[in-house]
């Protein structure tokens, strides 16, 4: 497990913020989908919690295969998705990410809305305080963002907003902004393979941080398309963007089947409306060995890949030159998304 706390300041306030981040969310998934891969909504409808009051639910499939690196997809099936369910109780929200082909891979963030400059170093509850974590600032108009995510509409060391005034955002512009709010995020990875648990979360919370930079940038940018909604206008619009981006998706065989048949009690709970994701590692009776047929005793606990030219005696055993550990599921970051993309929140 990988936990890393980042706060990322925006030239707003807290109730702006509530706007455009669902201005950003909507917009931001209909323009990185593509028939077959993006973004697709699920369900989005008013949840009420107990504890935390009336919100949003939101569930969405993420497809990104052809996005993740080569050695990526080199264990993966060509298609699967990433389910994102996240709870928004904003100023707090919860998201949580899985993978249909990895039960042992998880994305866990709890955000925290404040109007101030990320000073608060006790945001998140005091049971955490021992819990090694790293702090990092995410500066939306100086970091480095990937080349490919480059538009200069939304370069913030340029941009201004006509309708607020706000920007151009110059070095040190947290010390001297007004308003000022902080998105305050932590972010825990899990991904429990041995020989893969820290190459994997180190990658997905570069990922992250990217999602992250990107989605708070095109915040501000787009402020001067949103700031004058009201919420019942935002959501009529995350309507709209929904569908057409559904339709930009298209229809294709999922990686995994939906039953309405009650879940097991290996399946991960949720809060009582909302549908839950089952996390079983055991296979589907289609893939099962038959019961006459030994199992091996042994599994090798390595990934080997096969040669690149086999030679013509090694050719009839190839399908068993690919040998996996159990620790690895036979069925799918976040994001984004090209695990550069997983869902931005």
């Amino acid at each position: 497990m990988l936990m890393k706390e980042y706060r990322i300041c925006m030239p707003l306030t807290v109730e702006e913020y509530r706007i455009g981040q669902l201005y950003m969310i909507s917009k931001h998934s209909h323009e990185q989908s593509d028939r077959g891969e993006g973004v697709e909504v699920v369900q989005n409808e008013p949840f009420e919690d107990p504890n935390h009051g009336q919100g949003q639910f939101t569930e969405k499939r993420v497809y990104l295969n052809s996005k993740l690196p080569s050695w990526a997809r080199a264990v993966v099936p060509k298609i699967f998705y990433v389910t994102e369910k996240a709870w928004n109780y904003y100023p707090y929200t919860i998201t949580e990410y899985t993978c249909s082909f990895l039960p042992k891979f998880s994305i866990h963030i709890e955000t925290k809305y404040e109007d101030n400059k990320g000073s608060n170093d006790n945001i998140f509850e005091t049971e955490l305080k021992d819990q090694e974590r790293e702090v990092c600032f995410v500066d939306i108009a100086y970091d480095e963002i990937p080349e490919r995510y480059y538009k200069e509409s939304e370069d913030l060391r340029y941009f201004k907003s006509e309708k607020t005034s706000r920007g151009v955002l110059q070095e040190g512009w947290r010390d001297t902004q007004e308003p000022i709010m902080c998105s305050y995020k932590l972010v825990t990875v899990k991904f429990e393979v041995w020989g893969l648990q820290t190459r994997v979360e180190q990658f997905v919370h570069k990922v992250v941080r990217d999602v992250l930079l990107l989605g708070h940038r095109q915040a501000f940018a787009w402020v001067d398309e949103w700031i004058d909604m009201t919420m019942d206008e935002v959501r009529e619009f995350e309507r709209t963007i929904q569908e057409a981006t559904n339709q930009k998706i298209g229809v294709f065989p999922p990686s995994i089947s939906i039953s309405e048949m009650p879940l097991s009690s290996c399946a991960l709970t949720g809060p009582a409306s909302a549908p839950s994701t089952p996390m079983c590692t055991d296979a589907p009776e289609s893939l099962s060995v038959p019961k006459d047929r030994p199992r091996k005793k042994s599994a090798p606990e390595t990934l080997t890949l096969p040669d690149p030219a086999p030679s013509a005696a090694s050719q009839g055993s190839s399908s068993n030159q690919l040998a996996m550990s159990n620790h690895l599921p036979p069925s799918t970051p976040p994001s984004n998304s090209d695990p550069d993309e997983v869902g931005g929140h």
